[in-house]
């Protein structure tokens, strides 16, 4: 027999005071309880507890999204202590790993045993169930986000139970759980297929934007990795290309003092003085982003895998970020491009750059890659400033090219669009109704996006 776990007030213990934000403070909200169970069994008690007093329950990962998805009045469940590796096949490539393993972690706890992530995003600090939940990927059209390297998954269910999920036992809720949106269960242990460990070959350049643009798609066949950025107004494309290499070809990382420099004072330090800045006077946001162009370092190093891959994020923002159909890449940019002229021609330029990036089909039901190779684009704005309209008019644009929000940005998208847009969102909902039909997991955001 487990023994009871209290369910805490929130730490605010204030009366209108928000207990929780996201990373990007663009979303607050105060939960009525909050629990950090140090075991499974524990976790079901939670729940279980919860439903039983017609409460709520939300994980909540590294609080890393930029919309609402963890939000709750109910009970905020903090995953932390299920962190870790709980098994590792290393000649079948495959390890299960609990919930609550922040991504930073991870590479290196999979180093240890040989092996490494196919693929990453370019932020680390979200926990392996949140970046689950809200199909988040990297880039590479050789490779598909984190949900398509999961193969088997351990959840709870709103009755309690412990169930575990794969292609072959209870096939449809693993599909559905892949990205689940925290709608159908609390993750608590993911099975992920890897591969030996390996080196990037990073080239960090800038280029002149409409060669990038042309060749954007033909060079993403032929690359391992390819992203790229553009601060608005200027003719530059900021491009990474990573190459992938076997451990003994060598390391040769980039120079700690040039890291401190060019990554944490001027691409974080300077650039966040900039922001401030232009956020104070919206006129002088072209120079400085003519300045923040020019100003990025162009480098080559090699490193392993998971330190090449993500890029440190200091400087808040907030984004929303859509995933199109390849083959309508060009159109789109073109379009950030003219809206982009549009919110400076106004007085209201933006600083933030644009980014670009692209991923595999997958057969995720929820993925927004699901059925189709994809290239993402990402707008941003510094926190302190208002991103509706840009925000507003970029949605508009990039709906109207058939693409798909990232479940953890910002964006305006309701179940009845996602109905349309996810040929599987039936077969999702229908796996929701089964496994929560009291809605012990929803939220205003998955009221949404899903459906009451």
């Amino acid at each position: 027999m487990t023994r009871p776990l209290a369910l805490r007030r929130p730490r605010s213990g204030r009366p209108g005071l928000p207990a929780r934000r996201t990373w990007s403070g663009g979303h607050a909200w105060s939960p009525a309880r909050e629990a950090r169970p140090e075991s499974v069994p524990e976790l079901a008690d939670v729940v279980g507890a919860a439903a039983q007093a017609g409460l709520r329950v939300k994980p909540i990962g590294a609080g890393h999204s930029f919309s609402p998805i963890a939000a709750t009045d109910g009970v905020q469940l903090d995953l932390s202590a299920l962190s870790g590796l709980s098994a590792v096949d290393r000649e079948g490539g495959r390890v299960r790993v609990l919930a609550g393993t922040p991504l930073h972690q991870l590479g290196p706890l999979l180093g240890a045993h040989g092996l490494a992530l196919a693929n990453m995003g370019d932020i680390d600090r979200q926990s392996v169930g949140g970046a689950l939940s809200t199909a988040t990927h990297g880039t590479g059209l050789g490779f598909t986000g984190y949900g398509g390297m999961v193969t088997g998954l351990r959840l709870v269910t709103a009755d309690g139970a412990v169930r575990w999920a794969d292609a072959d036992h209870e096939p449809d809720l693993f599909q559905a759980a892949r990205v689940g949106l925290g709608a159908l269960g609390i993750i608590t242990e993911v099975e992920l297929r890897t591969v030996p460990a390996f080196l990037l070959h990073a080239r960090e350049r800038s280029e002149p934007l409409d060669a990038v643009v042309e060749s954007f798609v033909e060079r993403s066949r032929a690359a391992d990795h390819l992203e790229f950025s553009w601060f608005p107004g200027t003719d530059l494309a900021l491009t990474k290309e990573n190459t992938r290499l076997p451990l003994t070809a060598g390391i040769d990382p980039v120079d700690p003092v040039r890291t401190a420099v060019m990554d944490e004072f001027l691409s974080n330090g300077v650039f966040g003085g900039m922001c401030r800045l232009g956020a104070r006077a919206p006129r002088l946001v072209p120079l400085l982003n003519q300045v923040s162009a020019r100003g990025v370092d162009q480098r080559t190093y090699t490193d392993v895998s998971y330190r090449v891959f993500v890029a440190e994020r200091a400087v808040r923002f907030r984004e929303m970020e859509y995933a199109v159909p390849l083959e309508r890449f060009e159109e789109a940019f073109a379009g950030l491009r003219r809206i982009a002229a549009e919110r400076a021609a106004a007085g209201d330029a933006v600083s933030f750059p644009v980014e670009v990036r692209t991923v595999a089909a997958d057969d995720v039901w929820l993925s927004t890659a699901h059925g189709r190779e994809s290239a993402y684009l990402a707008v941003h704005r510094y926190h302190r400033e208002d991103p509706t309209a840009y925000f507003a008019a970029a949605e508009e644009l990039l709906v109207s090219l058939g693409g798909r929000p990232h479940w953890g940005k910002e964006h305006d998208r309701d179940a009845e669009w996602a109905a349309r847009a996810y040929p599987r969102f039936a077969d999702f909902t229908a796996q929701r109704d089964a496994v929560d039909p009291g809605r012990v997991f929803a939220n205003p955001y998955l009221e949404r996006v899903l459906g009451a």
